[in-house]
């Protein structure tokens, strides 16, 4: 999976604890990695499948 030009963020609502990192500006993907670990693994969603899970965790 190339990820050249991802632009990583991590939620404001995290404080200075560790989280998660998203790079949402990559066309028709979301990749989401764990900030602990910039080099490991990194998953990967589609743009609505991302927008569902963000959404019901809103909700919860």
């Amino acid at each position: 999976m190339a990820l050249t030009g991802a632009t990583w963020r991590t939620s404001t609502r995290s404080g200075n604890t560790d989280c998660v990192e998203v790079a949402d500006n990559l066309p028709g993907l979301v990749a989401v990695r764990d900030s602990k670990d910039r080099q490991g693994p990194v998953l990967a969603f589609t743009p609505s499948t991302w927008r569902c899970f963000v959404d019901r965790l809103k909700n919860a």
